[in-house]
């Protein structure tokens, strides 16, 4: 699930979380109800903001949810997702995109892609990956002409970059791609006043991806001698973050200017997130999560709240509702299979209490002092409302 907007329960919340899951969900089967379960390996995490994006604008009655059975990624547990035009959307977009990244590895004879059986054959996906999202996006009436258009220049943009290129010549097709399929959301709403704003928004979100892209990739490709922007243009870390930091100033003003009948979680993942995950790029930033958290982690079982720990409450009755000994071994399988069980919070797959993966350390979660780095409110200002609880941030 590739993506540079990774959020972590403790920074969402309980209710940002659902809803920031339902959009996860929905992208995930709407990419298996129309094009398959191999598709279902597109699912990413940019990918779903255009599904939040849509819902925020929609009117109440226009938001769809849908009850969605046992999935292993969910510990077999059922759901609320999000359906409709923006999951569908949505899955257009991830579509287009993962087939122009599976051909960037092929090209550059990435891993097991050096040989070429193999790179033939990711080839032949991202054909019938593009055709999926092309017909995909007609069918909801986005031209995806403009997405395979930002494709092609990308590599010719690429090959002609050098020294002295400006990074923002580099970095334009993905702007553009990102802008086109940002505004559409509004389209799809019903929101015709938000076309421009959110436009803006999608072409500085395209291009803080692709600075933090290259950031995070910088030492890989420099070991491996592929290309990276930063290295083909000679831009070094400091300009690239005054970049990376202008596109967050552009988003947080494109957004202010829209219109969203629920635009909580958008702010929340275009705001704070992104934020984050400048910091995250660019180092310097600390979990104020880890140390709770580690002390729950498994081989403790006398760490503080665990039961029979010196200074220990008295503990909840047990769960009851417990799946039996066959099914548990099954979930088990399942949670096991898709990395659960060391990397992700699950459901215990006999007791169905809530754990932590075993080697959860919740690396990249902030407190939330950054509420204060998008919103005015500590300079006595007002910034539309944001730090009145709309965000929800639970500072």
């Amino acid at each position: 699930m590739f993506g540079i907007v990774r959020p972590c329960r403790h920074r969402l919340g309980e209710q940002l979380s659902a809803a920031w899951m339902a959009h996860l969900c929905g992208l995930c089967l709407a990419l298996r109800r129309e094009h398959g379960q191999f598709a279902r390996i597109v699912t990413n995490y940019d990918g779903l903001l255009v599904s939040v994006l849509t819902e925020a604008q929609a009117a109440p009655e226009g938001r769809g949810r849908r009850r969605a059975g046992p999935c292993p990624l969910r510990g077999m547990r059922g759901a609320s997702v999000a359906r409709g035009e923006g999951a569908r959307l949505a899955a257009a977009v991830s579509l287009v995109l993962a087939a122009a990244k599976v051909r960037d590895h092929a090209h550059d004879g990435d891993g097991l892609l050096a040989r070429r059986p193999l790179a033939a054959a990711a080839q032949r996906v991202a054909t019938h990956w593009d055709e999926a999202g092309r017909r995909t996006g007609a069918e909801v009436g986005f031209d995806t002409a403009v997405l395979f258009d930002a494709v092609d220049r990308q590599t010719g943009i690429e090959a002609l970059a050098g020294p002295g290129t400006p990074l923002l010549a580099v970095t334009e097709p993905t702007e553009t791609a990102t802008a086109a399929a940002f505004g559409y959301t509004a389209v799809l709403a019903g929101r015709p006043c938000n076309v421009e704003p959110l436009t803006e928004a999608g072409r500085f979100f395209g291009r803080l991806a692709h600075l933090l892209d290259a950031v995070e990739d910088r030492d890989a490709d420099a070991a491996s001698g592929a290309w990276n922007p930063l290295a083909a243009t000679g831009t070094d870390l400091l300009e690239a973050r005054r970049l990376a930091e202008d596109a967050l100033h552009g988003i947080r003003l494109a957004l202010r200017a829209a219109d969203f009948t629920d635009g909580r979680l958008v702010h929340r993942l275009l705001v704070h997130e992104l934020r984050t995950s400048v910091g995250r790029a660019f180092g310097g930033w600390a979990c104020s999560h880890a140390a709770p958290e580690a002390a729950r982690a498994p081989g403790g079982p006398y760490a503080p709240g665990r039961p029979g720990a010196p200074g220990a409450g008295p503990q909840p009755p047990p769960h009851r509702d417990r799946r039996g000994l066959l099914a548990g071994c099954l979930v088990w399988a399942g949670l096991a299979c898709t990395c659960q069980l060391c990397c992700c919070e699950h459901e215990d797959p006999w007791s169905r209490e809530r754990r932590d993966g075993w080697c959860h350390s919740c690396s990249d979660c902030g407190n939330c002092a950054d509420c204060g780095n998008c919103c005015s409110c500590g300079n006595g200002e007002d910034d539309g409302g944001c730090c009145d609880c709309n965000c929800d941030c639970n500072c």
